[in-house]
Formats: structure tokens, C-alpha cells, sequence
């Protein structure tokens, strides 16, 4: 009896240890404060050199990217099925699901003051090193730009980078994309205009996911799942400057000049003008009869 006892006891702590030690612990039994959820999981060789459509991508220092934007599997609680896309712009993340509770997580570049957005959209197509075409408001704020105003071919120093996964809200294309960026320094910060940016290993990887027709939910800026798509306010529309007035000189009043050098008395005298005729009397009829 006491022996059956100490096996059911020793039955029940194996149980209970076995679930604390699982690899992905039962969600009840994080919400109940049981067990802590499982550290991320950093993805091995994610920033190596590699050879893409030609181009060879550098290697980066790992060391220098900031270790919540490297690659990683992460436990991620979400309502949302595996392939969703849910961007956290405030933490500067996002999240490819993956699974129940679970998730690839990437560091990104979201939009700078005045060009940040939220809502949900849409895959709608994808393009491996695309041709970049600036916006004529872009070349207006960047008169360098206008160079590339027929598109700048895909390459290293393309700032689509090497992949670019297009998103639309209700069938309307505004503009935004999830591209790669050669800047992977700015990868954490407010930096683009309003397109998310990866570095380019991150991108290929995210692009090797996607396959078309995914959700894409942009969080709030306080982190709430948005309700509506909000987007940035248009930006003001340059002011044309106003003609210059048409100046039209005063008449100057008709005079003869003296001419240089003749003596007064041999110059033409002055035309008198015509004297009027008289006006025709009028009859007591009070009609006007001709000369």
C-alpha cells in the first residue's frame, strides 16, 4: 500500500515535471504562472554570404544586429492560423506564424514620423529583386531621385533590396510593401516611408513562406490589433507662386524736341490744329439735316 502510494506520487511529480520541461509547455499552465514559456530559438546561419539570381550577398556581423531583430523561433500566443503576418511596429518586429502558440520572428524598419500606418491587408503578389520606381512626391522631396523616375533595376544597392512582397487593403494598392533594404543597419528604426524593411537574408527567408493570399495585420501604435486602416495624413501640395504683376507704363505726354544744334529760328514751327467746322443748324422740326 505505502509503495503504490510513493509510485502515484512519484507518477504524478514525473508528470508534472515532464510538462514543466516540455519544449512547448501547455498554455494553461503558463496563463496559470506553472511553467515560463520557451526562450527564443535563434535561427543558425541566417546572415551568412550566399549567392541569390547572381548577386552574392555579404555576410553581416551578427554580433552588431541587436539580438530581438536576428531571426528566431519564438513562442507567440495568437487567435491568428499558421501564415498570418502580424507586424509590430512599436517593437519594431514581425511575425510569420507558424503554428499553435508559435512563430518566426524578424527584426524590420517601419515608417518615420508622418508616414506610420496600421489595418490589415493582404498578399497580393511578391517579385524577387524588383525594380524600384519612386513616387513623384519621393522626387520632390529628393530631386536626386529623379534619376531612376523610369525604375532603378533590381541589384545590391537597390533599396527594395532582394525580395518585395506587395500588400493590398480591399483590392486598393497604397503603396506599401515588405521588402528587403541594403541599409540593414536601420533595421530597429523609424527609417522608411511606410514600407516595412528586412534585411535581405530575412526577406528571401519570409518570401520562401509566403505563397500568396496571406493576411497581414499592422499592430497599433500602442500595440492593439487595429479595427480600421488608418494612414498617414496626404502630404501638403506645394503652393504656386503667384504671377508677377503686369506693369504698363503711364502714357507720356506729347511734346516736340528742340533739335541739337539749329537755331530756333529755322526749326519747323509747331502745326496748328484744324479749326472744327461749325455745327448745322437745327430746325424747329427737330430733325438733323446735312450741309
Amino acid at each position: 500500500m505505502i509503495a503504490a502510494r510513493f509510485l502515484s506520487k512519484t507518477g504524478l511529480a514525473f508528470v508534472v515535471m515532464a510538462a514543466l520541461s516540455a519544449c512547448v509547455p501547455d498554455q494553461a499552465m503558463i496563463d496559470a504562472g506553472l511553467a515560463k514559456p520557451p526562450e527564443p530559438k535563434p535561427v543558425a546561419g541566417a546572415y551568412i554570404s550566399t549567392m541569390d539570381s547572381g548577386f552574392a550577398l555579404p555576410a553581416l556581423p551578427e554580433e552588431e544586429i541587436p539580438a530581438q531583430f536576428r531571426r528566431q523561433e519564438v513562442y507567440f500566443p495568437t487567435a491568428e492560423v499558421p501564415g498570418t503576418i502580424i507586424i509590430n511596429p512599436a517593437e519594431k518586429t514581425l511575425h510569420y506564424v507558424t503554428g499553435p502558440n508559435a512563430a518566426i520572428r524578424y527584426g524590420i524598419a517601419v515608417g518615420r514620423a508622418g508616414f506610420e500606418w496600421s489595418g490589415v491587408a493582404q498578399v497580393t503578389e511578391k517579385k524577387p529583386w524588383p525594380t524600384w520606381t519612386p513616387p513623384p512626391e519621393m522626387i520632390a522631396r529628393d530631386p536626386k531621385l529623379a534619376k531612376w523616375e523610369k525604375g532603378q533595376p533590381g541589384g545590391l544597392t537597390n533599396p527594395l533590396g532582394a525580395r518585395a512582397i506587395y500588400l493590398t487593403t480591399n483590392g486598393v494598392d497604397y503603396g506599401y510593401r515588405i521588402h528587403g533594404t541594403p541599409e540593414w543597419k536601420s533595421i530597429g528604426r523609424n527609417a522608411s516611408s511606410g514600407c516595412i524593411r528586412m534585411i535581405n537574408q530575412d526577406v528571401i527567408d519570409l518570401y520562401n513562406r509566403v505563397q500568396g493570399g496571406e493576411k497581414v495585420v499592422v499592430l497599433n501604435a500602442d500595440g492593439s490589433y487595429p479595427t480600421r486602416l488608418v494612414l498617414p495624413p496626404p502630404a501638403p501640395k506645394p503652393k504656386k507662386a503667384a504671377p508677377a504683376p503686369v506693369v504698363v507704363p503711364a502714357a507720356m505726354p506729347a511734346f516736340t524736341p528742340a533739335l541739337s544744334g539749329v537755331p530756333t529760328a529755322l526749326q519747323a514751327p509747331a502745326v496748328a490744329p484744324a479749326p472744327t467746322a461749325p455745327a448745322a443748324a437745327t430746325p424747329a422740326t427737330g430733325t438733323t439735316t446735312t450741309p
